[in-house]
């Protein structure tokens, strides 16, 4: 399987037809049906449907559109650092990064860096720890910031000296509104709406409200809480969740801490025995010189 004839095979996904993408190539038509017809051939799998509205993909086709856009980004992401001069320090960073009011550290870093090295760019994916996790194993990401346990035989890691703090995000109209507080009896009949990665990692937040999880009323699951606070705004539950991250403000959604207090710190992420790039090694040393300077703090101030 060549690279080229993946670009050509993208280049006809995203024209949805043989012929604007034999144009956007500058290829005779007959010339990328042929190629794409021996890709075909190559993996012994249909990729396209065609008719007389056009093409759509077959589910091996979905599935090589995936793979092959991610392989074209790492194909990318690899010029680009082989390319970048040992005088001037440019090129992109990658980061792929959960829902988190620490996030702001991350800016700060960023901010503090292009003083310096204006050429740096950068990229944010935002997902839950186990996509952070994929992401990093494929490469297509340089750093992850995960609230998750880490493997250390294959991460190498260090943590963020900030918490989070979990409560429950709910309607102001909700029974548990009136509550300055939460206490995990109070959720124990409630439809609950809760993070993806609680079962990931083995609902560490959950069990503790009750050691029995299967006796929770699970109504739904997110990965980014602002999804999960649409659910939550049309009366489908309470979610349990971080604070700071939905402005309740002008809303009809209101957030209550769950006491005993439930708090969790984050982890910067990157793989292990991976050679980093300039730009994300300068990232990294400045994320660690803020986190050393007493005057930085959650804030941002």
């Amino acid at each position: 399987m060549e690279f080229r004839v993946l670009q050509y095979f993208l280049a006809v996904v995203r024209e949805q037809s043989f012929s604007g993408a034999a144009e956007f190539l500058h290829l005779s038509q007959p010339t990328l049906s042929r190629q794409l017809k021996d890709l075909e051939e190559e993996l012994g799998k249909q990729l396209f449907l065609r008719s007389n509205k056009g093409i759509t993909l077959t589910e091996e086709g979905m599935i090589l559109r995936k793979r092959a856009e991610e392989i074209v980004q790492l194909m990318k992401k690899t010029e680009d650092e082989i390319a970048l001069s040992d005088e001037f320090i440019s090129g992109d960073i990658y980061i792929g990064a959960g829902e988190s009011d620490i996030n702001w550290l991350l800016a700060k870093t960023a901010y503090a860096l292009q003083k310096t090295y204006p050429e740096i760019h950068y990229h944010i994916f935002s997902g839950n720890a186990l996509y952070v996790m994929e992401q990093l194993d494929k490469g297509l990401i340089d750093i992850g910031v995960v609230y998750a346990a880490v493997d250390r035989s294959k991460y190498n890691a260090f943590q963020i000296p900030y918490r989070d703090i979990f409560g429950v995000l709910m309607r102001k109209d909700s029974e548990l509104a009136e509550k300055e507080v939460i206490t995990p009896e109070d959720l124990l009949d409630k439809p609950l709406i809760i993070s993806h990665q609680e079962e990931f990692n083995g609902w560490p937040i959950l069990t503790n409200i009750t050691q029995d999880v299967s006796k929770l009323n699970i109504v739904a699951t997110y990965t980014l809480l602002f999804n999960g606070s649409l659910l939550v705004s049309e009366g489908l539950g309470y979610a349990v969740c971080f604070d700071k991250l939905i402005n309740t403000e002008g809303s009809n959604l209101c957030f209550r801490p769950i006491q005993p207090t439930i708090a969790t710190s984050p982890y910067v992420i990157w793989k292990k025995y991976q050679m980093l790039s300039k730009p994300v090694e300068k990232f990294l040393s400045k994320l660690q010189e803020l986190l050393g300077d007493t005057k930085v703090n959650p804030s941002g101030s």
